[in-house]
């Protein structure tokens, strides 16, 4: 089991991490214990609740609001544990408190989040809640669009092999790319329902520059909505056309 608290916090333009919880530092739980989970909210007074609530992975995208913490709950991609080509997704809280913290919790390792611990992200910095948290936002949609990209590409491969098989098998093995196609879908649908109220800026205060990085974590989640949906289709074509074929051919056979 993975548990985990890391701590960063930038000064002169360097994210560094740390090992104390200090004002305007980024507190990252993964599967946080409960001795975590007291750390945190001793020093940084946010709700316990905004955080253990994140550690169901039946948490829905959704903004909410406890004393003075606000904390987004989005749909990240997250590579399955059995089959690297497989992938799902499980909700990323991240927790703004007015008292200039911001936490991220969820129950799995988020890939998206890497890039904001090795300094690969441009003018990343803890101290700025909002932009933080637009920036999640916009390399979550990212992520979606390449990980979709990559699911057409295994779509053609795997259509290639089953019209050369007459097995039962690969058919199996295209079901499960159509499940993943199923979990974005879902998944994009309820984070552009997020976006849409960070749009307007009421749920969380947006700074200069803000705004236009929003729209573009908007347009991109849009256009992988889209992807997600041509590609149910084509794939719900190919398994039907195949299911067809598949059974034809063991007939014959028999």
């Amino acid at each position: 089991m993975l548990l985990m608290i890391r701590i960063y916090k930038t000064d002169n333009d360097f994210t560094n991490e740390i090992t104390e919880i200090v004002p305007n530092s980024w507190i990252d739980l993964v599967n946080p214990t409960e001795l975590e989970i007291d750390r945190v909210v001793a020093k940084t007074k946010i709700d316990r609740d905004l955080i253990t609530k994140m550690l169901d992975d039946n948490e829905l995208p959704r903004i909410e609001s406890s004393g003075d913490a606000t904390l987004v709950v989005i749909d990240a991609p997250v590579r399955s544990d059995d089959d690297e080509d497989e992938y799902s997704t499980y909700p990323l809280g991240v927790i703004m408190s007015e008292r200039n913290y911001v936490v991220t919790v969820s129950s799995k390792k988020v890939t998206i989040l890497s890039d904001f611990r090795h300094h690969n992200v441009k003018n990343f910095r803890t101290a700025k809640k909002s932009r933080f948290l637009i920036q999640i936002l916009g390399k979550t949609s990212a992520e979606y669009l390449k990980i979709l990209n990559k699911v057409y590409k295994e779509i053609e491969s795997k259509e290639d092999k089953l019209e050369k098989s007459t097995s039962n098998d690969d058919l199996i093995d295209l079901l499960a790319t159509e499940k993943t196609l199923v979990y974005f879908a879902t998944s994009l649908k309820e984070n552009d329902l997020v976006l849409e109220r960070l749009s307007s800026g009421s749920a969380v205060r947006l700074y200069e520059g803000d705004a236009d990085l929003l729209e573009d974590a908007l347009i991109e989640n849009r256009q992988a909505i889209d992807m997600a949906r041509i590609y149910q289709n084509i794939l719900t074509s190919i398994t039907g056309t195949y299911a067809t074929v598949v059974s034809n051919n063991l007939n014959d056979v028999m």
